[in-house]
């Protein structure tokens, strides 16, 4: 089995309660065992003469990864209509680690269109989670679950229409990627950015078509974190020579989290602002926890004080405020234990069903997916190899992770003087990585203002407020959008990024 820790929402001792930056959570272990490898693919469609005489320099390249297409999903009525690809690259050889992916062309020109590399937050969230609620080609259908697969059926607003898009599961231990060594799941912000940065130099050796492609890094929460490390990884390796050399162009994060105080400490003001709290709250909280740290107070003041406050906190969905407060489709983990853990291979049967939200609930979507990514079907269409893992789960909370980047603000520094790109966007209805926060530290960069703050449309409408910097660097703001801001405003978002990918202004 997966070594199991506890994450942080569940430290003993004097701390505003943990709020973690997806809302719901599945927090049971998986097993690691046995393996099977899916076939190879590898199309070669007409190449210009520079991009055929780069893969004949590559030629002495093995296949690197287990690679498969898929022309039908499970839930999906016919075939689809989009390209997707599957598969898998190993990343730690000494524990035969294999972060697992999906690749989705661009619905426009994917020999041109900007090619990115999407991770989710958590850390521990499948990027299937960006895929199926947020940017991806496909959605779920809403409707009460009945016992039979879930209906997918097409996005209107996925990013695919202007790109190319990977969606990897990172790190170990996220979605269907998984070690065959109890050590390999034991990584944390340093090695798993090593590990994206492994697995995309392999991919490239087998997708050399899309070398000349733009590059683009690309997450949100917890990802936002690891956005910039990796891109910082993939700079290092262009400046080195490391081959292939990717052409990266910069990289796009929303409601980040950065590891400074300011991500949590900005909640309080924020709820102030939006009228959560009292201004007498907030300014007894600014008096009691002066330089304190809101998520790990030490004073008895400030302690007793962060515990009035999470009062309220807790009363409301913290990642959109106005959205309703539901049920977690996740159970305690002192819920599952010993071999209920282990799903059956080849049986529809599921360990421990998650509990159903209301059928409104943003997380109805999140439960369905439980269904859908273990039925045996699935698991057979999207090539996963048997006995890797036992049970799909949308967030893994009990991955052995550590936080060992206190912060990336200086990747954020580093990566823009640079000359890379960048986007930071907010939805603006969120608590739990207020724009608030976002803001701060990005005046602490001290870039020039080179336009200012204004608001920005889609459809006809305000969808959000903007702010450009020097150096590349572009603030945004999405209006009524929650934590993950293109599940709740995805008309806005893809506009957002279409502008932004085809450097227009927003």
């Amino acid at each position: 089995m997966v070594p199991v820790i506890l994450h942080e929402g569940h430290r003993t001792g004097h701390s505003m309660p943990n709020l973690h930056l997806d809302h719901f959570k599945e927090v049971r272990t998986r097993p690691s065992t046995s393996s099977l490898s899916p076939g190879r693919e590898e199309p070669k469609p007409t190449m210009s003469p520079l991009l055929r005489l780069l893969l004949c320099c590559c030629s002495c390249w093995p296949p690197v990864l287990s690679a498969i297409t898929v022309s039908r999903l499970p839930g999906f009525r016919g075939a689809l209509p989009f390209y997707l690809e599957t598969g898998y690259a190993t990343v730690d050889e000494v524990n035969d680690s294999q972060l697992f992916y999906y690749f989705i062309k661009s619905e426009g020109n994917p020999e041109e269109d900007p090619l990115l590399l999407w991770l989710s937050g958590g850390p521990g969230c499948s990027s299937f989670s960006a895929l199926a609620f947020e940017i991806g080609p496909v959605q779920f259908e809403i409707a009460e679950y009945n016992g039979s697969l879930p209906t997918l059926v097409l996005n209107p607003y996925s990013w695919t229409k202007v790109s190319n898009i990977i969606f990897l599961d990172s790190p170990i231990g996220t979605g269907f990627s998984f070690s065959r060594s109890t050590k390999g799941y034991e990584v944390g912000d340093v090695i798993s950015s090593k590990q994206i940065y492994t697995f995309l130099r392999k991919w490239f050796k087998d997708h050399p078509r899309f070398l000349s492609n733009p590059l683009y890094i690309a997450g949100d929460s917890y990802g936002g974190k690891i956005v910039p490390v990796v891109a910082q990884e993939i700079s290092q390796g262009i400046e080195t020579g490391q081959q292939p050399l990717l052409n990266l162009k910069g990289y796009l994060i929303g409601n980040p989290l950065t590891g400074e105080r300011i991500d949590v400490n900005s909640r309080v003001p924020y709820a102030c602002q939006v009228g959560i709290i009292s201004d007498e709250l907030y300014e007894l909280t600014e008096k009691n926890c002066e330089g304190e740290d809101y998520e790990h107070p030490v004073g008895a003041q400030c302690v007793a004080t962060l515990e009035v406050v999470a009062e309220f906190f807790q009363e409301i969905d913290y990642t959109h405020i106005l959205a309703p407060k539901c049920s977690l489709t996740s159970l305690k983990p002192k819920a599952v234990t010993g071999d209920r853990r282990i799903l059956k291979e080849n049986h529809d049967k599921y360990l421990i069903p998650p509990p159903a939200p209301a059928l409104g609930c943003k997380s109805y979507a999140h439960y369905l997916s439980y269904y859908w990514a273990n039925n045996h079907a699935t698991k057979e269409a999207l090539h996963i190899q048997k006995g890797t893992v036992g049970e799909w789960l949308r967030c893994n909370y009990e991955l052995p992770y550590k936080r060992d980047i206190p912060s990336n603000v200086k990747y954020h520094r580093k990566l823009t003087s640079e000359g890379y790109r960048a986007l930071v966007y907010s939805g603006d209805h969120d608590l739990a990585i207020p724009f608030l926060g976002t803001k701060e530290w990005i005046k602490s960069l001290d870039y020039f203002i080179v336009d200012d703050w204004r608001s920005w449309h889609a459809g006809g409408q305000v969808a959000g407020y903007t702010r450009t910097y020097s150096n590349n660097l572009t603030f945004a703001t999405v209006k009524g959008a929650g934590h993950t801001a293109p599940e709740y405003r995805p008309n806005e978002c893809l506009a957002m990024f279409k502008r932004w990918i085809n450097h227009k202004p927003l």
